[in-house]
């Protein structure tokens, strides 16, 4: 099934940034990966007014105030793209029949089978909604990724219409051309309904990518608990060590004390002796706290850095676009060899193929994962045929 993500390429990065400081009345003057931007005294923006640099990699590590880092994980993109959301959170496009191609989907095409006619006869109007979602997947310590992804429902079935994302997404690229957008139709209560009902989901549909952060970042964790552990062992030995240079000392001074023949001296190593003892039940205290410590596997310490590695999930919806479009049926005419083959079934523009199709000798479902196979006695499907 289509996961519709949104490209956040480099390339992407820096197209739709130079729309969007466009359409503030800003000016752009391109030096390589450097951007030399002025930005209008009376911009709707955020952005400083004034002249703004902007860095299209990671080169420059120290930035003046008015330098800023341009690429898909910056501070920057990031906040461009909430402020151009916030400005138009929901509108109203229209998908028809001069915007979209028909298309057939491969699973039909294979095995020397090949489409004659296309014809769509649209029937009546639908709605449908498409949620952009930004989720952020970072640590306490440290940002991880941001991704882009949309989804579009059927208002009225509420069923998912994984082609319509593409669709969408396709139709609304910086590189495509602009799209007039108008109020939508739908309440608010049912807005957050849809947000509310498809927010799971979008979860679910980056749960890969989040298991793997999770798995870099528990990686992370235990280098760093074993790096604590090796450093533990390293201090405990060095007090070990101290701590037998200490016992030396005073087993030295106890000698002097007991062979010293003037009062002065005796004096001055007993006092020396009383300062090595305090060191003394000072270290072996500590090192005893340490040997319980690592005999408890350092449970405060693997806390911390657990704490510190943990993922923070965090879904926010950025826009809400209502898109307008046709259903009905599409004829498709079939041929292998000498023999043709017609088909009708439910399609809507931009949306693709909206019901299944059953092998003729089987009845399972002919799709991606079991293609059609022949057509020569009627339709049939590659498993029915591999029997």
């Amino acid at each position: 099934m289509i996961d519709a993500a949104i490209p956040i390429t480099q390339s992407m990065v820096e197209q739709f940034t130079e729309q969007y400081l466009g359409s503030l009345g800003s000016t752009i003057k391109k030096h390589g990966d450097k951007w030399d931007v002025t930005v209008p005294e009376n911009a709707t923006t955020e952005i400083p007014s004034g002249h703004l640099i902007l860095f299209c990699d990671d080169a420059a590590a120290d930035l003046d105030k008015n330098e800023r880092h341009l690429h898909p994980e910056s501070p920057f993109f990031q906040e461009i793209i909430a402020e151009a959301s916030e400005k138009q959170p929901a509108g109203k496009i229209t998908i028809g029949s001069d915007d979209t191609q028909v298309e057939i989907p491969p699973w039909l095409q294979e095995n020397n089978i090949n489409v004659n006619d296309v014809t769509f006869t649209p029937y009546y109007d639908r709605s449908a909604i498409a949620i952009l979602y930004r989720i952020s997947i970072e640590t306490v310590s440290e940002y991880q990724s941001e991704l882009l992804r949309v989804t579009a429902i059927d208002i009225r079935s509420k069923e998912r219409l994984p082609k319509l994302e593409q669709t969408f997404l396709e139709s609304t690229l910086p590189t495509e051309p602009y799209i007039e957008s108008q109020p939508v139709d739908i309440d608010k209560f049912s807005a957050d309904e849809l947000i509310a009902q498809t927010r799971e989901q979008i979860v679910d549909r980056v749960q890969p990518k989040i298991e793997e952060i999770h798995q870099e970042a528990s990686r992370a964790a235990d280098t760093e608990i074993e790096e604590y552990r090796q450093m533990q062992t390293q201090r405990i030995e060095e007090l070990e060590g101290k701590k037998t240079r200490l016992s030396n000392r005073i087993k030295e001074l106890n000698e002097s004390i007991q062979q010293s023949g003037g009062e002065g001296d005796r004096i001055e190593a007993l006092q020396k002796r009383k300062q090595l003892k305090s060191e003394y039940e000072d270290l072996d205290s500590e090192l005893e706290e340490l040997h319980h410590q690592r005999d408890q596997g350092y449970p405060e310490k693997q806390q911390e850095i657990r704490e510190r590695h943990a993922l923070e999930v965090v879904v926010s919806p950025l826009t809400i676009t209502q898109i307008e479009y046709e259903r009905g049926e599409i004829e498709i005419e079939l041929e292998e060899g000498a023999v043709t083959q017609p088909l009708i079934l439910g399609y809507g523009d931009g949306v693709g193929i909206t019901e299944g199709l059953d092998c003729d000798f089987c009845r399972q479902a002919i799709n991606a994962q079991n293609p059609i196979k022949s057509i020569r006695q009627g339709v049939q499907c590659t498993r029915c045929f591999s029997d």
